[in-house]
């Protein structure tokens, strides 16, 4: 049973929801009243859309916040129309239409920029993206690059690689290996302009992993040599480990290119990158690296292995005892 005050709201203000007519209340135009009160029918449905998502009545709370946004933007007031529009999405996410939801969020990211706040229109972006993220990875790497975009737009470039570095692990987690390269490259251009110099070093073992996995050595090994020209990377363990594994990989030495995989500086990297190391397998399927005493076998011929199985069954020709 309904409380009685949200029942009044409800036949108040919700009715004419359902109803062909607007003319009520605030709306009611009269020989009087030429123009409709839209500030104060926005307030009321403001005050309706509380009381609604208070009493979980999630609905009738996204019906109030869209005839509240629709008040405030025949009022001219996109701000605040915005902020309805984005209540109202975050009314479907409780109801897990989150499709709905991330549609009107976006809507309320638009009319936050046509405002002239992008900031507020990045931050809703990036909500949209977060809600959408398990759902629809494709729709939440496009809202995280918009997102991107609006803060290097205003020079916020560490909100803008935030939102890139997911974008990126996204791609990866997706096989979306083409784009996932791209992604990073953008990545480690900002990093380099802010001169994050250790954090770039950092996303050229990201790149190097990618591109392995695409199959393309070629574009590992100038991605390490273009390196080198950011400040420390030539000498450092970054370094280091990328040319051995450049080696190993060129050289189809699987245990060479594990043994890099599975050093502390790529498997502590993000979990999706690490795991792009620790599946990384060279064309072919790779050689081992042989025992010693096989080397040294192959070198003397087979008189040595014949040799080798003399003496083994001389030792027992005696017996046991």
């Amino acid at each position: 049973m309904n409380h009685p005050p949200l029942a009044a709201l409800s036949s108040l203000l919700c009715q004419p929801l359902h109803q062909k007519s607007e003319k009520k209340m605030c709306l009611k135009t009269g020989f009087l009243k030429w123009k409709p009160d839209y500030d104060s029918a926005a307030t009321e449905y403001g005050k309706a859309a509380v009381a609604f998502k208070n009493a979980k009545q999630f609905d009738q709370a996204r019906e109030a916040c869209l005839r509240e946004a629709e008040a405030h933007e025949n009022n001219k007031a996109l701000f605040h129309a915005a902020k309805a529009y984005e209540q109202a999405g975050m009314m479907l996410k409780e109801m897990q239409r989150l499709p709905e939801a991330v549609q009107l969020i976006e809507k309320a990211s638009m009319m936050y920029l046509e405002n002239g706040t992008p900031d507020t229109a990045a931050i809703a972006l990036e909500r949209a993206g977060k809600l959408i993220e398990n759902v629809s990875p494709e729709k939440a790497v496009q809202l995280y690059q918009q997102a991107a975009s609006v803060f290097e737009n205003e020079e916020r470039l560490r909100q803008a690689l935030e939102m890139l570095g997911k974008a990126s692990r996204l791609l990866v987690r997706g096989r979306r290996l083409d784009e996932a390269a791209l992604s990073l490259q953008k990545e480690k251009s900002i990093y380099k302009e802010i001169e994050n110099y250790p954090t770039c070093y950092k996303k050229t073992i990201a790149q190097v992993l990618v591109h392995l996995h695409r199959n393309d050595y070629v574009a590992a090994e100038r991605c390490v040599r273009e390196s080198y020209s950011i400040p420390g990377f030539n000498g450092s363990e970054d370094c280091a480990a990328l040319e051995q594994l450049l080696e190993g990989y060129d050289q189809q030495d699987q245990d060479q290119v594990s043994e890099v995989c599975n050093s502390p500086l790529f498997k502590y990297m993000d979990n999706d990158y690490a795991k792009l190391g620790l599946t990384l397998v060279v064309p072919g399927g790779g050689i081992k690296k042989k025992s010693p005493n096989a080397a040294q076998d192959k070198a003397r011929g087979p008189a040595a292995v014949g040799s080798h199985a003399d003496e083994e069954e001389d030792e027992y020709s005696g017996g046991l005892c």
